[in-house]
């Protein structure tokens, strides 16, 4: 189940507030300004399938974001447990940072978790299969994968040369909660 909380940037220690109804977790986001949609991801696709496999399968969904959205560029993001990089990639991303353009995923399987540091206020989201988030350029946000990532991330960009962060140097992500392993996820999948 997908899943917000919201904390003061300062008290990592408990949630202001947790929303796990799709249409509240859309709008207290949307509110921050932050794009999130519930999307139909039917296609059979597991973590570890192939970069050339999940665009095939949701070929028809990308073709219309970036017709609609003006993006140049996708990629897939698909791991699972046992992919020997892992904590490399989740380190990668667990520190505060910014891009220069619109970060849009839409998870096909699995979860992952967004955090963003908007306005004195930490929104954590838990992305799960069908979600999409679009973190609008210049926020600052992390992304945590668990230490046993289990997901698939279709990865949208306008810029062609893909995944481009500045980090912030702030050491705020050290602070706030770290995803935790899916129990769902079958550790040989």
């Amino acid at each position: 189940m997908s899943r917000l909380r919201i904390y003061k940037d300062t008290h990592p220690e408990a949630p202001l507030s947790v929303h796990t109804a799709h249409a509240d977790i859309a709008s207290e986001l949307g509110k921050a300004g932050i794009r999130f949609e519930q999307w139909e991801a039917s296609q059979p696709v597991a973590p570890g399938a192939s970069q050339d496999e999940v665009i095939a399968a949701y070929r028809a969904d990308i073709d219309r974001l970036m017709a609609a959205e003006g993006y140049q560029t996708v990629d897939v993001i698909s791991l699972k447990p046992d992919h020997p990089d892992r904590a490399t990639l989740r380190q990668k991303f667990l520190n505060e940072h910014v891009h220069s353009e619109d970060e849009v995923r839409f998870f096909v399987a699995g979860a992952g978790q967004f955090t963003l540091h908007i306005e004195g206020k930490v929104y954590e989201v838990l992305c799960e299969q069908g979600d999409l988030i679009g973190v609008p350029d210049g926020t600052r946000h992390w992304f945590d994968m668990s230490e046993a990532p289990y997901f698939v991330a279709i990865r949208l960009f306008t810029n062609k040369e893909g995944w481009v962060a500045q980090f912030t140097g702030e050491d705020i992500a050290q602070h706030f909660p770290r995803m935790t392993p899916r129990l769902s996820a079958p550790l040989d999948a």
